[in-house]
């Protein structure tokens, strides 16, 4: 399947980028994989920002590629497409929509659901797939880059 056959099902539309948006995205990128390591900050809630910054990752990916997801399972369609993308195989797919649904059951339902180990585990599979957008972006998309 690919993201023309994802647009043609709904999941995904047409979007077209911009240096500055790209600029923007990795951006917030950084500043998520920063603070997530701030002292002080609980564990849920420093999980939820490094998983901000893998799905803004996947978004800036899917937006240079000429896309962006539909409303309906936004966070899902985002991060499956990264094997769309990045080419990020499935083993990662799964670790991604696992600390998304850990992110979900932390911001509504229970406090205290996260441990240290996987805060460290998603700010490092963050900081992962952000040196690997930036290296896809280089080859790919190089004026898509900032200056």
């Amino acid at each position: 399947m690919s993201l023309s056959d994802w647009a043609r099902n709904g999941w995904l539309v047409e979007h077209k980028t911009s240096p500055q948006e790209i600029k923007d995205l990795l951006g917030v990128v950084v500043r998520d994989l920063r603070d997530c390591a701030a002292k002080g900050l609980s564990d849920d809630w420093r999980l939820a920002i490094a998983y901000n910054a893998a799905l803004h990752c996947a978004t800036a990916a899917l937006a240079a590629s000429g896309y962006r997801a539909s409303r309906d399972a936004h966070h899902f369609r985002v991060i499956q497409s990264l094997s769309l993308t990045l080419g990020v195989d499935n083993t990662l797919i799964k670790q991604l929509d696992a600390f998304r649904k850990k992110r979900n059951v932390s911001d509504y339902e229970r406090a205290g659901a996260v441990s240290t180990a996987e805060v460290e585990e998603i700010a490092k599979l963050a900081g992962a797939l952000r040196k690997r957008l930036e290296d896809w972006l280089r080859q790919n998309h190089p004026g898509l880059l900032p200056k």
